[in-house]
């Protein structure tokens, strides 16, 4: 299995609905958000995700950056087969 990892560029009121979207998704293993100049201000592991009762504090936590933010990225570490690598490497 090889990890790819993908960065959107996010404004801070639309985080916290972005972050719950890729923990829904299933397929991300870690999260991470810098702010604009880079500096990392959270990461967390998304498979906390299948845990419910977990993922509460993480998005409050998410939620609260996001008041504070401005412009930031979110980088996600996802797991993939190896034909999908294949294809995304195609893709670029």
């Amino acid at each position: 299995m090889m990890k790819a990892s993908e960065s959107f560029s996010i404004h801070g009121r639309n985080l916290l609905n972005k972050v719950s979207e890729l923990i829904e998704e299933g397929n991300a293993t870690k999260i991470t958000i810098t702010d604009s100049h880079g500096k990392e201000i959270m990461s967390f592991p998304a498979s906390i995700g299948v845990l419910g009762a977990l993922i509460a504090p993480v998005l409050a936590a998410v939620g609260a950056a996001a008041a504070l933010l401005g412009d930031c990225v979110i980088t996600v570490e996802k797991n993939m087969q190896e034909a999908d690598y294949d294809e995304a490497d195609h893709m670029n």
